[in-house]
């Protein structure tokens, strides 16, 4: 008897591997993918903006990569003693303003380094709802009407919540497509749907919303060749189902069904190669997080000089693995 319900993901025609270097950038469910792949040495670079939802912010964001747009003061504004930017996350904010520009223009200089000699692209879309700065911010932070990607804990009646149109959905993202293409010609896309519900909007305005975001992603997918989808949003939706994979505010997607997803992500996104290499990798780096109660012990420092050789025998196999941090780890001995 079947207990799940098929979905029919297609591998990609031409699979991620260790060699390509990949930008993540979106919600907050990009950096479960990002935070696994890191964690197996895969060149990533993920949410230089920092945690984006909508694709307004997404498309803004990675068109200030191209152009290398450096940040001033005065694209700051100052709440409760903090500057923070409305494009990017509060991880960006501080207390001092001429710190909080470096630090912008720094993630900014390296997206842009990294975009144009970036292999894929990974896109998760979060929400199709946008805020636009009404008249009162404004005023209050001197700075302009436009769209922000981060609210910043700001008072509510600084934003004018609307839901974007489907059709301004695909025009954005088929415009940013079209810019990444010339400025990169071998980037190619990966797109997926968040399954963090925003139930915050309502049950019913999220799911509008996700069908916004869904339909436009697979016209993307239809426009562009190097555009692809993975079914993320529908493994958890449709196929797992149930409130037992969801964390504890029934809005997030909680450790096995994020481990689900990873899975069916390798099983269907990476090649066969890469995936073995995975494995290999995953015993060194789990080794590395091995916490010893008596550090000083024969048996420990065996411990040490076994896997310090076989990192060796990894890295020499494969020289464009970063194992730089488990290699000083295993020489402590």
């Amino acid at each position: 008897m079947d207990l799940m319900v098929n979905i029919d993901i297609k591998k990609l025609s031409q699979p991620i591997g260790y060699k390509d270097n990949i930008l993540l950038i979106g919600s907050c469910f990009t950096e479960h993918i990002g935070n696994a792949l890191q964690e197996l040495k895969y060149p990533v670079l993920q949410n230089p903006n920092g945690i984006l939802f909508g694709p307004d912010s997404v498309c803004k964001s990675l068109l200030s990569y191209i152009q290398n747009k450096q940040y001033t003061k005065a694209d700051l504004f100052q709440l409760n003693e903090v500057w923070n930017s409305w494009q990017h996350h509060s991880r960006f904010s501080n207390i001092n303003a001429d710190v909080a520009v470096a630090v912008i223009n720094q993630s900014q200089e390296k997206a842009h380094k990294f975009l144009k000699d970036a292999d894929w692209l990974i896109i998760t879309l979060g929400s199709s709802y946008t805020y636009q700065l009404t008249p009162l911010a404004d005023k209050a932070t001197e700075t302009t009407g436009n769209t922000v990607a981060n609210c910043h804990r700001a008072p509510a009646n600084w934003f004018a919540k609307q839901m974007l149109e489907t059709e301004d959905i695909k025009s954005m993202l088929e415009d940013c497509l079209k810019q990444l293409k010339a400025f990169n010609p071998k980037l190619k896309f990966l797109f997926t749907i968040s399954p963090v519900r925003h139930i915050r909007d309502g049950v019913v305005e999220n799911n509008r919303s996700k069908a916004r975001l869904i339909e436009s992603a697979h016209y993307i997918v239809n426009k562009f060749e190097s555009a692809f989808y993975f079914p993320a949003y529908e493994l958890v939706i449709d196929v797992l189902r149930d409130y037992r994979f969801y964390d504890i505010d029934l809005v997030h997607p909680n450790y096995p069904a994020t481990e689900f997803v990873l899975g069916k992500f390798a099983e269907f996104c990476i090649d066969d190669e890469s995936r073995l290499l995975m494995q290999e990798v995953k015993k060194i780096v789990i080794a590395r997080k091995h916490k010893a109660f008596q550090p000083q012990t024969k048996a420990h420092q065996q411990f040490l000089l076994s896997h310090l050789e076989k990192t060796k025998e990894l890295q020499q196999k494969y020289p464009f693995l970063n194992l730089k941090e488990e290699l000083d780890y295993f020489s402590k001995t």
